[in-house]
């Protein structure tokens, strides 16, 4: 047998063996998690089967089948229309389209106005630094259910009756909420949010071929500019494809409340401006300890390329300071997204209150309550999902 044909036949000892066995640990670490596992199964099955046993004895049915059953109640706010024999199934996806709309809106604001109070902290204006300070410990230490109701007494309360309304042109200001002019949608409109949609898409690429250009470069490229003129050069051009359409719905005072165009009600309006007030000041925090992270040295070195303060913060501080501030701020969007369940205090119809409506009239609690979390489980993932790979595209690359 050749030298060769000898080593290839010495078992390899690097393998190790994989059965389980009681006698090693690693062994026992599996065994352990198996039964643990085995053990939490028999106690869900044992809860489930005790819950569905008590409640037959009491009468109580059980099950999903109630969703295409008629609601009975009516909605004050919805985004898509409803008859008098609509199912449960539409009153849920009214409320979860309601608790979307202020999400999405809450986050967007809260991320505008989070940013600018963060960035402020660090002016050099005596005044703008202490009003900036004095806003993030205010509404960080007022509790959000308060606010959601202070908000609510002035929509509510400090508005001027219909009859009295501020008007400015065809907008509207009452205690009815805002009303404003709302396009009929046609064609056109479908086609310039396609085209809103596709510019945005165009902007995000072109950024990311721009960044690459500076980072051989080191030539900044405008991006917000060419970004802006995408979307809004495409949004007219959809506008112009689908026939141009200009037709308006236009509010007007009614005998008990604004009719027509579109609106948003004191509940709903008091709800955003807590959620984002009170999210916006640990979104500040945020910004604040994600700049404060990068070093002196950093904004020493932009200053000496040449760099103006608002170029150093936009081009060398703020892409650092985003892996410190990603994270964090994930949470703060997961909580406001969590917070809108509130609404059910001030009377806002999103998904909480339909829920709780639902259960009242059906008795079916723990099905409405499982779509509840069912919906804010997903909203939460999705949120995490997008959040990690604007993360991952946000990061650093190392060379």
């Amino acid at each position: 047998m050749s030298h060769f044909s000898m080593i290839e036949a010495r078992p390899s000892p690097e393998k190790k063996n994989r059965s389980i066995s009681w006698r090693s640990r690693e062994g026992r670490s599996v065994i352990y998690q198996i039964v643990a596992i085995l053990s939490a199964c028999a106690l869900v099955a044992l809860l489930v089967r005790n819950t569905l046993a008590n409640m037959r004895l009491r009468g109580i049915q059980s099950g999903y089948d109630f969703l295409f059953q008629p609601f009975g109640f009516d909605i004050s706010e919805t985004m898509i229309e409803y008859a008098h024999n609509s199912s449960y199934f539409v009153a849920f996806a009214i409320g979860m389209l309601n608790t979307l709309k202020v999400a999405v809106i809450g986050i967007a604001l809260a991320t505008l106005l989070g940013v600018l109070i963060g960035v402020g902290r660090f002016s050099t204006n005596f005044l703008v630094k202490k009003i900036c300070y004095a806003f993030v410990e205010f509404f960080r230490n007022v509790p959000v259910y308060l606010q959601l109701l202070i908000w609510y007494l002035v929509f509510a309360e400090a508005l001027p009756d219909l009859e009295n309304a501020w008007q400015a042109g065809h907008f509207y200001l009452s205690k009815n909420g805002v009303s404003f002019p709302w396009p009929v949608w046609q064609l056109g409109q479908t086609l310039a949010l396609v085209g809103a949609c596709l510019g945005l898409a165009f902007g995000l690429y072109y950024r990311s071929l721009a960044r690459a250009h500076f980072d051989r470069t080191g030539q900044a490229r405008p991006v917000a500019w060419v970004a802006l003129a995408a979307v809004f050069g495409l949004t007219l051009l959809g506008w112009l494809v689908g026939g141009a359409p200009s037709e308006w719905d236009l509010p007007k005072v009614g005998d008990f409340q604004i009719e027509d165009g579109g609106a948003f009600s004191p509940e709903f309006m008091a709800l955003l401006f807590g959620l984002v007030f009170y999210t916006s000041a640990f979104i500040a925090e945020v910004v604040r300890s994600g700049i404060a992270s990068v070093s002196l040295g950093q904004h020493e070195a932009a200053a000496s390329l040449g760099l103006t303060k608002n170029q150093a913060m936009r081009l060398v501080v703020l892409p650092q300071a985003l892996r410190v501030i990603i994270p964090p701020l994930t949470s703060q969007y997961l909580n406001l997204t969590k917070n809108s369940s509130l609404a059910v205090a001030i009377g806002y119809p999103e998904l909480v209150s339909i829920a709780n409506t639902t259960l009242n009239q059906t008795g079916r609690a723990i099905e409405a309550l499982s779509i509840v979390m069912l919906v804010y489980l997903t909203l939460s993932l999705i949120t995490s999902a997008l959040m990690n790979w604007f993360n991952a595209s946000a990061a650093i690359q190392e060379r």
